[in-house]
C-alpha cells in the first residue's frame, strides 16, 4: 500500500475497521434475554479480517 493515503480512502478504511469489531457486551442480554450466554461476535453484521476478506476501498 502507498505510504501516503488519500483522506477519503482513509475515511473509508476507518469505517471498515470499525465494522470488524464485535458488538458491545451489553447487547447480548438485550437481544437474547438475561439467561442466554452468547458471544457478542455472533450478532455482528460484518465480520472481516485483513488477511481473509479484502475490501473494495
Amino acid at each position: 500500500m502507498a505510504r501516503y493515503k488519500h483522506p477519503s480512502k482513509k475515511k473509508r478504511l476507518t469505517k471498515k475497521g470499525k465494522q470488524t469489531k464485535w458488538a458491545p457486551f451489553w447487547t447480548v442480554p438485550k437481544k437474547y434475554g438475561k439467561g442466554r450466554r452468547v458471544h457478542p461476535g455472533r450478532h455482528t453484521e460484518i465480520k472481516r479480517h485483513w488477511r481473509r476478506t479484502k475490501t473494495k476501498a
